[in-house]
């Protein structure tokens, strides 16, 4: 049975979606949004854990990402100010680096920040002289990434330069407004690993490592593979530094207000409405159909799923050309990351700031090396974060697929593991916790949809990026069936929290209907 029949629906509510649907329903677009678990929010959902056996209560954590903020223009342009959302970054949280010997490295993205230089300093004076420059190059090279970000990509080799030549012209004066140093050290970084690129600015071993740990972070990556530098100055521009953004209210909060601007524009939400099939008639799209049967007619729809799921799951490959089949297959995922979440009683020790576990280049190397014989890095890389008495472990590596035995029989080890490690600098964590709670790679894929695991519903490789995203060919956001677009982070723009590709996404829907 057909219901209502609405301008747009979004396939997820996660923080892309939900930028999308905002800029759809502002230009006066009816919306629905479908999500098919109980909480909007996607990644940025707050999620509960339920009380132990042995507790009276259970706590409650961003589950995914201890921080992160939307474009700042992304935030202006919604009025997201309105909803409780401040767009202004927390440039001054501090990346802190756990030593072997017991000491920490205290690292601000400021070239001028005193507790920064001097920490360096006791390592190395020549990288401390070497910081100011490196912040500087860091900072114009996210520029530009942003400026990319917000630049659609048209579908090579067919470009249309009287519609799209402008836009690719302001990115080539963007990269040359770098200046030429500059403009040339971008474009030989972006294919560098973190050992080639950290060993051209800086001597000594723990500062090298504590940047390369940002930079393979969420990437299925080592400290020796090729495009480490690409992901390094992309997590820098979505960081605004090294370490995480604080966000008043935790990274839920970004989807907090997102919603509650959707809402206030007249858009809908339906929670707990899963999407079984993408409605395709004649190459074109007319709508979608829940999993209890309900359909829904829509001109547009747009998917915030990854696209491998969007494409292959929801709209399957009977419908689509067998080659673009094929290449949607190929899409690489290769999800490896862990949770861990403590509740303490409070004693944990853990200060505030994005803390990192990542001793040199070669425990990074080491730890990714686990991964690919589908082995849980018994040495793992882990980024640790505190928020009043929950402490949370990101842990890297931990690949979806496991050889010769399963996540499930592994979640204890895994749990054990991570809470040794990092109470190896912090001895009084151990015995402060009080519940245990851990998100493994396959709960992201069975609870959250993420294909294998990825949090960024493809890997962000120098294959898989710009015009190549998520298909080369495919990289405006348009699908083989007419209606149906892509504005997930598995698309231009995309990959974290900054809300770009959806943002994008909509953007291409409402030029297009305008000239239709």
């Amino acid at each position: 049975m057909t219901t209502n029949t609405y301008d747009a629906i979004l396939i997820g509510a996660g923080h892309n979606a939900l930028v999308a649907a905002n800029y759809l329903a502002r230009a006066g677009r009816k919306v629905l949004v479908l999500e098919r678990r109980d909480v909007a929010g996607g990644q940025l959902a707050r999620e509960s854990f339920p009380a132990a056996a042995d507790a009276d209560t259970g706590f409650t954590v961003d589950p995914l990402h201890p921080g992160g903020r939307l474009r700042p223009d992304i935030v202006a342009d919604l009025g997201l100010a309105k909803f409780g959302l401040d767009a202004s970054p927390s440039s001054k949280s501090p990346c802190i680096a756990l030593l072997p010997n017991g000491s920490r490295l205290h690292l601000v993205a400021d070239g001028k920040d005193a507790a920064t230089l001097a920490s360096i300093r006791a390592l190395s004076d020549k990288d401390a002289q070497r910081w100011p420059a490196f912040v500087a190059f860091m900072d114009k090279a996210a520029g530009f990434l942003d400026a990319a970000y917000r630049t659609p990509m048209p579908r090579l080799p067919n470009v249309d330069w009287r519609k799209e030549g402008l836009p690719l012209a302001k990115l080539g004066w963007a990269l040359r407004r770098l200046g030429g140093r500059n403009m040339f050290g971008l474009i030989r970084a972006l294919s560098m690993s973190m050992v080639e690129f950290t060993e051209e600015w800086f001597e000594s071993e723990p500062l090298r490592a504590a940047i390369a740990a940002v930079g393979i972070h969420g990437h299925t990556l080592g400290s020796m593979s090729a495009g480490g530098g690409f992901t390094l100055i992309h997590n820098w521009l979505l960081r605004g530094g090294l370490a995480h953004p604080s966000v008043a209210g935790g990274s839920a909060r970004i989807a907090d207000a997102l919603i509650a601007a959707l809402k206030a524009r007249g858009g809908e939400i339906r929670t707990g409405a899963e999407v079984a099939k993408v409605l395709v008639q004649h190459q074109r799209v007319r709508g979608v159909r829940l999993v209890n049967g309900e359909e829904i007619a829509a001109k547009t729809v747009l998917s915030g799923a990854d696209p491998r799921r969007s494409l292959l799951g929801l709209v399957g490959a009977v419908e689509l050309p067998p080659e673009f089949v094929w290449a949607t297959q190929s899409i690489r995922m290769r999800g490896s990351v862990a949770k861990v979440h403590l509740r303490t009683d409070g004693s944990h020790g853990i200060p505030a700031g994005t803390l990192l576990h990542a001793p040199s280049l070669k425990y990074l190397e080491r730890a990714f090396d686990a991964s690919k014989y589908g082995e849980i890095s018994q040495a793992p890389y882990l980024e640790i974060t505190a928020n009043g008495d929950v402490v949370s472990l990101h842990v890297q590596f931990a690949p979806h697929a496991l050889r010769g035995t399963t996540w499930e029989s592994q979640r204890g080890a895994l749990e054990r593991l991570a809470i040794a490690t990092a109470g190896g600098h912090f001895p009084a964590l151990p015995a402060s916790i009080r519940q245990t709670a851990s998100i493994l790679p396959t709960d992201l894929e069975s609870k959250w949809s993420l294909t294998e695991g990825d949090l960024n519903h493809g890997q962000l490789q120098l294959d898989q990026f710009f015009f190549m995203r998520p298909l080369p060919g495919w990289s405006n956001h348009r699908t083989p069936i007419d209606g149906l677009w892509l504005c997930g982070a598995g698309v231009h723009g995309g990959g974290g929290i900054s809300g770009a590709s959806g943002r994008n996404a909509a953007r291409a829907v409402l030029k297009s209907n305008s000239t239709m």
